[in-house]
């Protein structure tokens, strides 16, 4: 169902790589060698309200103390690592942060809320880095387009999306209060995204911290880029393990031509010639096309007619309607293959 978390599957994410590995071996240990201080790690709000223990706030949204949720929010991360390479790491750990605060904040609500309306007091919720994971999902459900993969009895629909809301639906049943930490996980995403509220503008990374974490901790835990396994795309999705082979072909020719292209760029008024990168994916997908390669004086076809319903997709992801455009003409209408390219880029 989903693939190792190799170093060549991190690449370009150094701060999921952390967030994966140091909660994950630190929940290990105490499940296993230090279970006398898993006491310190509780997530419990009558005791930071009452006996203003407010560390709690922090040790208890850290570690996971379950390792069943351990393990489903460690694949989640994995799965989430598109974003960082797709807005940076300081755009990214300025999300986590943002969504990290302010989920603390709907904790507090949704649980005083919950004992006033019903009265039942949640003690103890769930513990660990939940919240931000939880609130991932919102970018995940708004920019990244949902590609039909298969259907099952002819009626349900498999999509690239689909295996990712099932591991968040495993991790939301996973706990009696869990429901509370999802909540306002995905209400914290809702309101560091939204545009109106400019929430993050003002819970953000600043560069100095940035640098200083780029120059410290980067070279930790950094990833070399893959070179002989075959690259995966935004998670271990069936449609991105069906089409593994043919993206490790087209990535050593697009990145090879991409560094010359980047060069150019300027003087081509920031456009990027998209069809130097896509020829081989033309050649694969035009079966019928007898003469693969020719010459450069040869009059070129008409354009492809591209969707504009798939041009909407990728604008909604940030990208320009020109390399939109140019991007699925490139690859014949296959969005699953003019996304990678373009997220990855």
């Amino acid at each position: 169902m989903f693939t190792s978390t190799g170093s060549s599957g991190l690449y370009k994410a150094p701060l999921s790589k952390s967030l994966l590995l140091v909660p994950s071996a630190l929940s290990i240990l105490l499940a296993l060698l230090f279970q006398h201080y898993q006491n310190f790690f509780v997530y419990n709000l009558q005791a930071v309200k009452n006996d203003l223990q407010v560390w709690r706030l922090i040790c208890g949204r850290i570690i996971c103390l379950d390792l069943k949720d351990t393990f489903c929010s460690s694949l989640l991360i994995y799965n989430f690592r598109i974003f960082e390479r797709r807005y940076g790491s300081r755009k990214f750990a300025s999300f986590l942060l943002g969504s990290w605060i302010l989920s603390a904040l709907f904790d507090f609500i949704l649980v005083e809320a919950m004992q006033y309306s019903f009265g039942i007091t949640a003690t103890n919720l769930p513990s660990g880095f939940l919240g931000p994971v939880f609130a991932l999902f919102v970018p995940f459900y708004c920019s990244i387009p949902r590609v039909q993969v298969t259907q099952i009895l002819g009626q349900f629909s498999i999509t690239n999306k689909t295996l990712i809301y099932i591991l968040g639906l495993q991790l939301l049943t996973s706990g009696t209060y869990i429901w509370v930490v999802a909540a306002s996980g995905l209400i914290a995403g809702m309101c560091y995204t939204s545009s109106v509220l400019k929430v993050h503008q003002v819970l953000c990374i600043p560069r100095w911290m940035a640098k200083l974490f780029s120059w410290t901790l980067e070279p930790i835990f950094s990833s070399s880029e893959p070179a002989n396994e075959i690259r995966i795309g935004m998670g271990a999705t069936v449609d991105i393990q069906r089409q593994q082979r043919m993206e490790l072909l087209d990535r050593q020719l697009m990145l090879s031509q991409f560094a010359h292209m980047r060069r150019h760029r300027q003087q081509q008024g920031g456009r990027i010639n998209w069809n130097r990168f896509f020829p081989h994916v033309r050649q694969r997908r035009n079966a019928n096309a007898r003469d693969v390669r020719r010459p450069e004086q040869e009059v070129a076809a008409p354009p492809l007619e591209v969707s504009e319903e798939q041009v909407a997709r990728l604008m909604e992801m940030g990208f320009s309607r020109v390399d939109a455009l140019e991007a699925l003409r490139a690859s014949n209408n296959d969005l699953n293959v003019a996304t990678n390219f373009l997220l990855q880029h």
